[in-house]
């Protein structure tokens, strides 16, 4: 599976972004998805993760209620769609798949696409 990322930018504190990762390769629909960010100077961390049929999401706790993951198999894409911005939401996002869901760790993913940038501006 090759994952690309987009969707990152610029963006004031309280805004919004979308992030889109389109996978190409083997069976997109049996992976489980998830986004993975890491800040400067800290630890790459799980985001939030979709199961292989969309029907159980996982958020880390400072996210919830402003982010949304979701998946569309139709179009081997898996969004992350982001409100109410913070700047301590800055750092690159990583795209990633595995079998093994929530992805809790990175071991449990087996491809990672390219980080896309996030930085929010106070």
């Amino acid at each position: 599976v090759q994952l690309q990322a987009s969707g990152g930018g610029l963006v004031q504190a309280g805004g919004s972004l979308r992030l889109a990762c389109a996978a190409s390769g083997r069976t997109f629909s049996a992976y489980a998805m998830g986004w993975f960010r890491q800040a400067p100077g800290k630890e790459r961390e799980l985001v939030a993760a979709v199961n292989w049929s969309a029907s159980s999401t996982f958020y880390t706790d400072s996210v919830k209620g402003r982010f949304t993951i979701s998946r569309d198999d139709a179009k081997n894409t898996v969004y992350l769609q982001m409100n109410s911005l913070k700047p301590e939401d800055t750092a690159v996002y990583y795209c990633a798949a595995g079998s093994r869901y929530p992805l809790r760790a990175e071991n449990w993913v087996g491809y990672w696409g390219q980080g896309t940038l996030v930085t929010v501006s106070s």
